[in-house]
């Protein structure tokens, strides 16, 4: 007999527990979501709790009030961040909290915003959340990002859709990639995660020297750092716990030797840029930096993210996602970053910046 929708999300948010963060005994959990998340989060506090949490605290968040303040809040006043949030994420990243990040972000929300002004907030909330996000790229606690849709993002995904259609279809889409119908969903997430660990190994023990890349508008040749390693999957704590830092995923990924990465690659996908919809990415590297970049729609943003400091056009660490059965190929594309580790997405680019963030292309 099939699951109920009601099932499938209760499991759903027991994997983003059990699996996603791994949240031990006696551990607190932070939950950052937007409100239309709300029955997921509260699902997922109570498998929290019963997990032994001494207590979870949920941040709401609400994109078009962020929306609204970018409208009609003074520009000078943009970079201003609370001081309590960032002392709550600090202090939640030095005592080893469990942190999860669920988003329904939609991805065209701020297309009509100005750049200099979505700049000004991000900008405001890099400097006091750094504590907390260094700790974060150090693995230092236990943290995963997980999906759940929302109105505006489902009809981006699925716009030939009835909106209650919509949302149904994008459930049907991230229960499948996160192996919710399986007959015990949190074995196979184990199961899985071993193989992609056993992956790394296979690629870690043939120690390829350089990547070559070719497709519509592709032809590029990434030299591999010589001391790279193959990673993915889950990632250890300084405790020794296992997290998969996303959830779905399916890839692995390396360090590029920041100097000998050269040629041109074309995106096949779109990219949301910070609420802005960029299409047909195309950039051309010579040794390691982005010598030339353009695209057909969103090419300000894009400018604009490459120049915000001199790391920003350097490229590395690449990732892979290979074919899977949960997602195949012909999948529609998602316009978040937390479905971008699966199918159609085949490779992203992270580049040598504290203030820019991965892209995803195929």
């Amino acid at each position: 007999m099939p699951l109920t929708f009601e099932e499938r999300l209760d499991r759903y948010a027991a994997l983003l527990v059990r699996i996603g963060v791994n949240l031990q005994a006696g551990q607190r959990l932070l939950i950052s979501t937007d409100l239309e998340c709300a029955p997921l989060a509260r699902l997922i506090t109570k498998h929290a709790y019963q997990a032994g949490a001494p207590l979870v605290n949920v941040i709401w968040n609400d994109a078009l009030t962020a929306r609204v303040r970018f409208q009609h809040a003074d520009p000078d006043t943009l970079s201003t961040f609370p001081q309590w949030r960032a002392d709550l994420w600090r202090e939640t990243a030095e005592r080893g909290d469990a942190f999860l990040h669920v988003t329904s972000d939609d991805p065209t929300l701020l297309a009509d915003i100005d750049v200099d002004l979505i700049d000004r907030e991000r900008l405001g909330r890099q400097g006091p959340l750094r504590p907390f996000t260094e700790l974060m790229r150090r693995n230092a606690f236990a943290w995963c990002r997980g999906a759940a849709p929302s109105v505006a993002w489902a009809s981006r995904v699925f716009p030939e859709l009835p909106v209650d259609e919509a949302v149904t279809r994008l459930w049907d889409h991230i229960f499948t990639a996160n192996r919710v119908d399986e007959p015990d969903p949190v074995r196979a997430w184990r199961d899985h995660l071993q193989s992609l660990a056993r992956r790394a190994e296979v690629l870690n023990e043939r120690r390829y020297r350089t990547l070559h890349f070719r497709g519509p508008g592709t032809d590029l040749n990434v030299g591999l750092a010589e001391t790279h390693l193959w990673v993915g999957g889950a990632s250890p704590t300084p405790a020794g716990i296992f997290f998969a830092g996303n959830l779905p995923t399916e890839e692995l990924f390396t360090a590029p030797h920041r100097m000998r990465v050269s040629g041109t690659v074309r995106a096949s996908k779109p990219l949301s840029l910070s609420g802005t919809v960029v299409r047909d990415i195309e950039l051309r590297f010579e040794d390691g930096r982005i010598v030339h970049a353009q695209a057909s729609e969103g090419e300000a943003a894009l400018q604009r993210a490459l120049e915000t400091d001199e790391g920003a056009r350097t490229w590395v660490r690449w990732h892979s996602s290979p074919p899977s059965r949960q997602l195949p190929r012909r999948a529609r594309f998602f316009w978040t970053a937390c479905m971008t580790r699966m199918p159609p997405v085949t490779w992203r680019l992270d580049f040598l910046s504290e203030k820019t963030s991965s892209a995803a292309l195929s």
